[in-house]
C-alpha cells in the first residue's frame, strides 16, 4: 500500500522523500526513483577501471550480478596495469570511475605526483585487508616482524629496498607508518620503489625488493610462491582503516550527477552482498580469479577473504579485522577525517611542503551529499558524524579534529 501511494506523488517529491531515508519507502522504490524520469543516469554506459586486486570485488560484481542495471546503468569494467595509468586515465577522461587509492585521489588534487586536476571520492570501497610482505630471505635471518627487521638491518647494514605501489597511495602510507612506528626511517634508512601490485611477487623472485606493501591477493601469493612471509596486516597498522575508494573527477560528478549517484548506489548494493555470507564471498573469489579479473587461484584469494590468515611461517590464525566491503554500511561512508588523514601523513613524508586546508580539501573531494542520496536509494545506513576515531599501531589516536597539530606530531617525518 505504501508503494502504490508514494507512487502517486510527484518523483521530485519522492526523491527528496528517499534522500532523507524516509521510514515506508522501499529500497526498490527508491531505486526506481532513481533510475527514471529526470533523475535518470545522464550516462547509460560508463568505464570503470579497475587493478587486479581483491578489492575491486564490489565494482566486479555490481556489473556480473546486474546491480548497475537496477539502477539504469551499465558497467564496464576495465583492467588497468598501474595506478599511474588509473591516474591519467581519469585525468583525460578515458575511464568515468576507478577502483582507486584513496591517497592517489587526493594526490591528484593537490597536484602531487602527476598532473593535478579537482577530483571526487564518492564513497569508500573496503576497509583492511592490505599486506606487508618480508622477503624469505630476510625472514630467514630472523626478520619476521618488524622488530627483527630493525634488528637485522642493524646487524647487516646495506641498502635495503622496500617497494609500495604509487607515491602518495594507500600502500606507501600503511610502509611508511609500519616502519616508523618500528624506529624505521622510510626516507633515510631505507630505499623505497614504486612497483605495480601483479608484479610484486615477480620482482621479490629476482631478489629486487626485500619486502613490499600491497593489496590481497598478492601478499599470499608471495607465500604461495616461497618467496616472501606476512610480517603484519594492514589492520594491524590502523585497524578499520579506509582503503580504495570509487573515485571519479570533480568535472564528471558535476556533468553526471544522477550517474554518479546510480553508481554509487549499485556498488553499495554489491558490497552489501558480498559481505552477507561466506558463500556470497566465495562466488566472489570464484569471480576474481578469473584471467579478465584478478587472474590467480581461487585458493589465493578465497582464504584471507574469509579471514584465515597464515604467515607463511607455520603461523595461522582467524582475523576478525579482515577486508570488509560493507558489514552494516560502516565501511562505505566517505568521512572526512579519512581523506584528512593521508593528506596529514603527505605533510608528515614531505609530499605537501605546507599544511593544506584539510578540512577544506576533504570537503571538496569527498562527496557526502551524492553519498547520503545512493545510501538512501540502497537502503544503506548513515553513521552519526562525518568524522571518526581510531588508534594506530604507535598508540596515536587520530580524530580528524586537529589535523596539523597530528602532522607535526611524529618524531620520524620528512
Amino acid at each position: 500500500m505504501t508503494d502504490l501511494l508514494t507512487s502517486r506523488l510527484p518523483r521530485r517529491t519522492v526523491l527528496q522523500a528517499a534522500a532523507v531515508g524516509a521510514v515506508g519507502i522501499s529500497p526498490a522504490l527508491r531505486a526506481l526513483v532513481h533510475a527514471q524520469g529526470s533523475d535518470a543516469p545522464e550516462k547509460k554506459e560508463v568505464k570503470i577501471g579497475f587493478i587486479p586486486l581483491t578489492d575491486c570485488a564490489s565494482v566486479v560484481m555490481a556489473s556480473v550480478l546486474g546491480f548497475d542495471k537496477k539502477y539504469g546503468v551499465t558497467i564496464i569494467p576495465s583492467k588497468e596495469a598501474s595506478w599511474a595509468g588509473v591516474r591519467d586515465k581519469l585525468v583525460n577522461g578515458e575511464l568515468d570511475f576507478a577502483h582507486v587509492l584513496y591517497g592517489l585521489v587526493y594526490g591528484v588534487h593537490l597536484g602531487l605526483a602527476g598532473p593535478r586536476k579537482d577530483m571526487a571520492v564518492l564513497m569508500t570501497l573496503n576497509r583492511n585487508g592490505q599486506g606487508l610482505t618480508l622477503s624469505k630471505a630476510l625472514a630467514d635471518k630472523g626478520a619476521t616482524h618488524l622488530a627483527g627487521l630493525a634488528a637485522l638491518m642493524k646487524k647487516e647494514p646495506r641498502e635495503y629496498t622496500f617497494a609500495q605501489t604509487f607515491p602518495t597511495g594507500t600502500h606507501a602510507m600503511w610502509l611508511y607508518y609500519w616502519l616508523a612506528s618500528g624506529g624505521i626511517d622510510p626516507f633515510k634508512d631505507v630505499k623505497c620503489i614504486v612497483v605495480p601490485p601483479p608484479q610484486m611477487v615477480a620482482n621479490m623472485r629476482v631478489g629486487n625488493m626485500d619486502g613490499f606493501s600491497v593489496g590481497e591477493p598478492w601478499n599470499a601469493r608471495a607465500i604461495q610462491d616461497g618467496v616472501g612471509i606476512t610480517a603484519a596486516t594492514s589492520q594491524d597498522v590502523w585497524k578499520d582503516h579506509p582503503e580504495k575508494v570509487l573515485g571519479t573527477t570533480a568535472e564528471f560528478a558535476q556533468k553526471y550527477p544522477n550517474t554518479a549517484r546510480a553508481v554509487t548506489a549499485a556498488i553499495l548494493e554489491a558490497s552489501r552482498w558480498i559481505d552477507e555470507s561466506a558463500a556470497n564471498k566465495t562466488r566472489m573469489a570464484q569471480t576474481l580469479a578469473a584471467k579478465s579479473y584478478v587472474n590467480t587461484s581461487v585458493n589465493t584469494i578465497a582464504p584471507r577473504i574469509l579471514g584465515r590468515y597464515d604467515n607463511g611461517l607455520g603461523k595461522t590464525w582467524d582475523d576478525p579485522n579482515h577486508m570488509k566491503f560493507y558489514d552494516g554500511g560502516a565501511v562505505n561512508f566517505p568521512y572526512l577525517s579519512d581523506g584528512m588523514w593521508f593528506l596529514t601523513q603527505h605533510k608528515r613524508w614531505g609530499l605537501l611542503k605546507d599544511h593544506p586546508d584539510y578540512t577544506g580539501v576533504a570537503r571538496a573531494i569527498n562527496r557526502i551529499d551524492l553519498y547520503k542520496q545512493a545510501a538512501a536509494a540502497s537502503g544503506t545506513p548513515l553513521p552519526k558524524s562525518e568524522l571518526r576515531s581510531s588508534t594506530l599501531i604507535d598508540g596515536v589516536v587520530w580524530d580528524g579534529k586537529d589535523p596539523a597539530r597530528y602532522a607535526d606530531s611524529f618524531k620520524i617525518h620528512a
